[in-house]
């Protein structure tokens, strides 16, 4: 390993969001520009996660859950609970805006939440796709079980495996859960990998890796994960990206003058309405 991302603590009122990418030293990593780790948190009755109607341009958001559940609105009409290894991936292209709440019937007793939530960059070809959203249940991810691993294709490949969710580029998106004691070699397939740790005790070629933090790996390399506690871990990354990208808020693109259409058509409601959510996030000053 060659370099290690201590993320950015974002605390949300007792809930806390580690951002990892973009950073100083990992702007992308493959096509993801954005990479947060929620939680591990319980809420406490009557608490949850409030995300109120946002919007999103030229990329898509990709929530995966260890715990917890979030329930997606967006303005295409979609809405969906998304439950522990299920993949919501959202395809924003030209734009569209969405929110993420916990349910009702979870606020009436504390509950966990524990997941990460990652912004893929589209390829220029697709920053302006149309909207579209995707859920894909737990069940239809291919996954492997052996010696102490469990490993789900959460998008792209990986392990030989193919995931069903439609991805723009080469993608490399694997949950990987480790028993005490495991070893796993990291799948060497793709141009641009990193992992995040997000529990568990491990090392990496019998180097200490810090919790909660992000290890950039060298090309071409197999390093050996071990777990010495229960481990919870994302492989990520693929080919890189296809030029610079900007990021403004919620917006990437890799043109300036359609981040500032966008800013533009979030003040005059262009976007639209989230059916069953009358809220919405303000476009911030700067």
């Amino acid at each position: 390993m060659t370099l290690i991302v201590s993320p950015r603590v974002h605390d949300l009122g007792g809930f806390q969001v580690r951002r990892a990418v973009p950073s100083i030293q990992a702007r992308s990593i493959g096509p993801f520009v954005f990479v947060d780790h929620m939680g591990p948190a319980v809420f406490e009755v009557g608490r949850g996660i409030d995300v109120r109607p946002h919007p999103h341009i030229g990329l898509a958001t990709v929530t995966f859950l260890w715990s917890g559940t979030i329930t997606h609105r967006d303005t295409l009409g979609s809405l969906q609970d998304i439950n522990p290894g299920d993949v919501n991936w959202m395809t924003a292209g030209r734009g569209i805006a969405h929110s993420e709440r916990t349910p009702a019937t979870l606020r009436e007793h504390e509950h966990p939440l524990h997941g990460m939530q990652t912004w893929v960059a589209l390829p220029r070809s697709s920053e302006e796709a149309d909207p579209g959203f995707f859920h894909h249940p737990a069940a239809t991810l291919p996954q492997q079980r052996r010696d102490g691993s469990w490993l789900r294709v959460v998008a792209g490949r990986g392990y030989g495996e193919e995931s069903p969710v439609r991805v723009y580029a080469d993608t490399l998106y694997v949950a990987i859960d480790l028993d005490a004691d495991a070893e796993l070699a990291l799948d060497d397939g793709h141009a641009q990998r990193a992992l995040y740790v997000l529990e568990g005790d491990a090392q990496l070629d019998g180097a200490d890796i810090p919790p909660m933090h992000l290890v950039v790996l060298d090309e071409g390399t197999r390093p050996k994960l071990r777990a010495r506690t229960p481990v919870k871990a994302m492989l990520l990354g693929g080919e890189p990206l296809d030029g610079p990208r900007h990021l403004w808020w919620n917006f990437v693109s890799s043109s300036k003058e359609r981040i500032e259409q966008a800013k533009q058509d979030w003040l005059d409601g262009r976007f639209g309405h989230v059916p069953g959510d009358d809220e919405f996030i303000p476009l911030p000053e700067r």
